[in-house]
Order: structure tokens, then C-alpha cells, then sequence
């Protein structure tokens, strides 16, 4: 039976952000998180959370019965209570925001949750790729959102409602979801499996939105992946497509996951006005796997971003790596995505078998330089071996080595000293354990070192992310619109940007104005609004802090800047690749319904 989740009490394990089901009552324990919440608001407020030594005084005055520390999902719990009952007159949306647990999670505007699809047969043959059976292709079960994902035996309603109830007990707004969808080739999975996985995704969104509980009816039909294992002589597809046959029968391909895609449809209609909406939803997939059919499915699945695997932009790397595409296919993808309206966000990998420290530098070169490329976001993965990737076989033969810190270094610093401002480096090196990595770099805090090394060096980064606002003051009458201009593989793209005078980033949009026939009919003859985002730290909808970015107007402000310059270069209509939870807020700016897209007449 589905139940209210409404009086149920939750903490979060700090290092994999389960959640923990133990009794906690802030009621029994109201005078000491009363206490606890007058000290909190005495401390003035930079806008940030309070630092570990403010934090730990408090705690150390007020000891959980006497002996021990309350954590501060508990008292996040205790200051929900204490305002519900009318036993605290503070502000509750300021004192949860001051003790939030990781705030640079959302920071950028959004919350985002990643989920991971189960293992499954792949089509790629990378020799850098591991091959761990537990998991899907590519990842490792130690990586803290594998962890999260077997734990709940990559059930996709699992994930996303205990993933929720992680972020709520932490203190992060929950209203605005980026659901990003991890695990290899999404294209590889059956379309069954993909309706089915999200449509239970969204099941999710909606049910925690409106305090029901339905994990009880969530009944994963294997839970037991990590008791497989690496079988000697068989490749990661022929172990992992057997043992899932073994369990599914002739069902194994996707068809038992049974939704449909009106079911799917229904989901996404509720989630346009739940209390936790998706405004963002991302895959990730391999450039040989996009065509104007797929293009077509993953958007009505609700897709706004793709992930998309360059790895390399030589066709002699791709080719010694078995990555089973040319760089050819990657432009075309490119393109087709670009024209579908799709954030672009891409992988790139130096020092993979065959590259050079000069070969990588001249690789990243052509990311942006190519008016076929340049992706709007980017991920920096230096090749890691890993025990169980074919490129052991290579490294113990010689013909391939890690590059040492130095020569490592030094090619990450060119790559961030050469990111235009229109695009955003979101991860430069990837949170795999130092464990799992047999040679190499293990320094997680890689990014950091290079971008010190840039500064020292007379650079700076200009990247998205290093301009965000995030908790910055801001104020609407310091901000100036800019615009900058480029060319991509389907014709001029304009980035407009809020910015203040010392280039901090308050909100942008980005805008396709296409001189090549779109290959969605939907979409002939329309500029094409790709993106919308305004910075700062997440708020919750409806909520209006005086001087932060979101929820200013300056998302409706960049959304005319857009259609003003759409109408100026001959176009009479504008397109909107819209999240299924920003549909309501793009209708009450003039747009209507389209089968794929939202439209606007200029």
C-alpha cells in the first residue's frame, strides 16, 4: 500500500548520500534546536553556509543528550518541526539554507540527481574502458553514484525518490530536478526498457512531491549484481547479456519493464506542475548511435541534454582505441543534436593509447575550433587504467604509459586556458577511487591545481562555471546583457549573458539561428532557443530572496533579448526545447504546445 511519507524521519550517510531510515523525534528534542536555531541566526549572514568551526562550537554547547553531537539532518529536521508547530518565529528557509551539507551541489541553479540504468550489453570495444560486471559499461562499483545505484538495485524509482530524501534531510531545494541519466550507450538500451525507466523516474518526482511513499511497490526483479563476476574468457557482454537472460527469460531485452509511452505521457503531465518538477533531463550516448529517429525518441522521452562521448577528435586515436567510430560521425551527431535543439555536453579523454602530451593539445584545439563541434558543456577525462580495461595489456607490453604530473598537468592547463566563455567545464577529472586506478593520477582535486597553475601562469578561466554568481550578492541594475557570437555545423549560435562588471554570470540563453533545413519538420523555419538558465544558489519556486540571481526576471528578460534577436535575423517564429517541468512557465510567456517543441510567433 502506497503511504504518506509526511511524519517519517530520515538522515543521509555522508559518503553515499543513502538514506538512512532511523527514529529521530525533533519534538523530544525541541529546546536544545530551538537553542541550536537562535545561535545559527545570531551569526551574521555572508550569504554562505556557517564554516565547521561556527558549526562545531554550536554543536559542542548544545550536546545531544548530553554526550553526543546532533548531525545536521536532524536538526534541518528540528528547525521543519519547530516552524511547522508555530515554537520558532525565525526564518526557516534561511537557517536550513545556512546549514546545508554540500552547497555547491546547487549552486548553479538547479538540483541535479543522477541515476544510473542496470548493467547491460554494450556495443563499444574501448580498450580504456573497465569492465566491471556489477555495473553498467564503464563505471566501477566504487564510484560514490554507483554505490548509491546498487544499493537500491538500479531501480530507477528507487534512486530518484531515496536520492530525493537525501537532498531534502541535507537542506537543498528540491523543486527544480536536473535528472541526469547515467550507465553507458542509453541508445543500446531496448525503447521498452527506456519508457519504462523514465516514466518511473518522473513516477518519482511526483509522488515525493506530494508527500506519498511508493517504494514499498517498487519491486526490482534482480537484486543481486554485485554477486556477479568477472568470468575468465568471456567479455563483459557475454557475462552480463547471460546472466540477465538467466534471470529475465526471452524478457531480458527490456519488454517485462512494462510502461507505455501514454503512461509515460501522463507521468510528464503531472510533473509540469509537481511539487518536485524536472527542468532538465540528460542521457548520454555515442555519436554512432544518433540519427533523426533517435533524435525524435529521446526528446519525446523528455530529454533537454545529451551526453555524447568525443573522447578523441584524431581518427588514428579512435582507431588504436577501438572506439568504433570516426570523427566524422561525431560532427554529424553533433549537428543533428545541435539541431534538434539538444544541450550539447561532451567527453573528451587525453592520454589515451597512441596520444602525446602535443597531440592532446592540438586534439583539444579542434573542440572549438571546428564550427562542427563546440559543445556547450565539457568533461576533462584523462585516462585512467583500471585493472580490468584491455589497456593492461598495452601498459604491461610498454606501448602505453600514464603521463607523469607534470606532462598531465601541463595539457590540462592549456585545454582550461583555451575553453571559450560560452562553454562550461563541468568535471576534470573523474571521481574514480585511487583504489581502483593501478597507475596515474589519483589527486581528485586535480581541477583546483590546474586552475591555480593557469593563474600562476598569467591566465585565467573564462569557462561558465568559473564565472557563476552562485551565492554572490547581485543586483539587477549591476547586470549589462552580452552577447557573443558564433558559428557552428547548422549556422549562427548567440550567446546572451547577464554579467556584471567584473564578468560574474548571473543567467544566460543560448540561441541557434539555423541557415540549414531542420530535419524535425516541427521545427523549419524557427530560430531555435536551446537554453535558459539564471544562476546562483537554488531557490525554492515562489521564494524571492532580495539580491540573489533566481527568480529576479531575468530568465523571462534573456527569453525577449532571444526572440528580439530571432525577429531582427528574419525569423517569424522561435522554438524552445522545453523541460517537461518548465512547460507551465514558458506558456505564461507567450508560447503554445507543439507535438515535440514549445513555439512562439515573432
Amino acid at each position: 500500500m502506497v503511504r504518506e511519507m509526511k511524519e517519517e524521519r530520515v538522515l543521509v550517510d555522508s559518503e553515499t548520500g543513502q538514506v538512512e531510515h532511523r527514529a529521530f523525534d525533533p519534538e523530544a528534542y525541541s529546546t536544545d534546536l530551538l537553542a541550536i536555531a537562535h545561535e545559527i541566526n545570531a551569526i551574521p549572514d555572508d550569504g554562505g553556509t556557517l564554516s565547521p568551526a561556527a558549526m562545531d562550537g554550536i554543536l559542542r554547547r548544545h550536546p545531544k543528550d548530553g554526550r553526543g553531537f546532533y548531525s545536521r539532518a536532524q536538526i534541518i529536521a528540528g528547525l521543519r518541526y519547530l516552524s511547522s508547530a508555530g515554537l520558532m518565529e525565525l526564518d526557516e528557509e534561511r537557517l536550513v539554507r545556512r546549514m546545508q551539507m554540500r552547497p555547491v551541489r546547487t549552486q548553479s541553479g538547479v538540483t541535479p540527481l543522477t541515476v544510473l540504468t542496470r548493467p547491460h550489453p554494450c556495443p563499444g570495444k574501448c580498450v580504456f574502458c573497465p569492465n566491471d560486471v556489477r555495473m553498467p559499461k564503464s563505471y566501477l562499483a566504487d564510484e560514490p553514484g554507483a554505490q548509491r545505484a546498487s544499493k537500491n538495485h538500479f531501480d530507477p524509482y528507487l534512486q530518484t525518490w531515496n536520492r530525493l530524501a537525501a537532498y531534502k534531510a541535507i537542506g537543498h531545494p528540491i523543486d527544480k530536478i536536473e535528472m541526469i541519466i547515467l550507465g553507458g550507450t542509453w541508445s543500446f538500451h531496448p525503447e521498452a526498457y527506456q519508457i519504462w525507466f523514465i516514466k518511473r523516474c518522473f513516477d518519482a518526482l511526483n509522488d515525493f512531491g506530494m508527500e506519498v511513499d511508493g517504494r514499498a511497490e517498487a519491486k526490482p526483479r534482480i537484486k543481486d549484481f554485485l554477486s556477479l563476476e568477472n568470468a575468465e574468457g568471456k567479455s563483459y557482454n557475454e557475462t552480463v547479456g547471460s546472466y540477465l537472460r538467466d534471470r529475465l527469460g526471452s524478457d531480458w531485452l527490456g519488454a517485462s519493464e512494462n510502461a507505455s509511452w501514454d503512461e509515460l505521457t501522463h507521468a510528464q503531465s503531472i510533473n509540469e506542475s509537481a511539487g518536485c518538477r524536472s527542468v532538465g533531463l540528460v542521457v548520454e550516448t555515442r555519436p554512432d548511435h544518433i540519427s533523426v529517429e533517435e533524435i525524435e525518441r529521446i526528446r519525446r522521452l523528455g530529454c533537454t541534454k545529451v551526453q555524447i562521448g568525443f573522447q578523441s577528435l584524431s581518427d588514428e586515436i579512435l582507431k588504436r582505441n577501438q572506439r568504433g567510430h570516426d570523427v566524422s560521425a561525431t560532427r554529424a551527431a553533433m549537428t543533428q543534436l545541435r539541431a534538434a535543439g539538444f544541450k550539447l555536453h561532451a567527453h573528451w579523454m587525453p592520454n589515451l593509447l597512441g596520444a602525446t602530451t602535443e597531440g592532446d593539445k592540438v586534439d583539444f584545439d579542434r573542440i572549438f575550433s571546428d564550427s562542427d563541434l563546440r559543445p556547450d558543456e565539457l568533461k576533462v577525462y584523462p585516462c585512467s587504467l583500471i585493472e580490468t580495461a584491455e589497456l593492461m595489456d598495452h601498459y604491461d607490453s610498454g606501448a602505453w604509459r600514464p603521463y607523469t604530473h607534470d606532462e598531465l598537468l601541463d595539457v590540462v592547463v592549456s585545454a582550461l586556458a583555451s575553453v571559450p566563455r560560452y562553454c562550461r567545464v563541468t568535471r576534470v577529472i573523474r571521481d574514480i577511487s585511487s583504489d581502483d586506478i593501478v597507475v596515474g593520477n589519483k589527486l581528485t582535486n586535480f581541477r583546483q591545481i590546474a586552475e591555480n597553475e593557469l593563474v600562476s601562469r598569467g591566465g585565467q578561466c573564462v569557462d561558465v562555471r568559473s564565472r557563476e554568481v552562485r551565492r554572490e550578492s547581485v543586483a539587477r541594475e549591476d547586470l549589462v546583457l552580452r552577447s557573443t557570437d558564433y558559428e557552428t555545423g547548422i549556422g549562427g549560435e548567440c550567446f546572451l549573458e547577464f554579467v556584471t562588471a567584473e564578468d560574474r554570470l548571473a543567467g544566460f540563453a543560448r540561441l541557434s539561428l539555423p541557415t540549414r533545413e531542420a530535419d524535425i519538420s516541427e521545427l523549419k523555419g524557427s530560430a531555435l532557443l536551446r537554453e535558459v538558465h539564471v544562476y546562483g544558489a537554488a531557490t525554492d519556486i515562489g521564494m524571492r530572496p532580495e539580491l540573489r540571481a533566481q527568480h529576479r526576471g531575468l530568465g523571462s528578460q534573456l527569453v525577449t533579448a532571444a526572440a528580439d534577436r530571432a525577429l531582427a535575423s528574419g525569423f517569424s517564429s522561435l522554438a524552445v526545447i522545453s523541460a517537461v517541468g518548465t512547460r507551465h512557465w514558458y506558456r505564461r510567456l507567450g508560447f503554445r504546445d507543439g507535438r515535440l517543441y514549445q513555439h512562439m510567433d515573432l
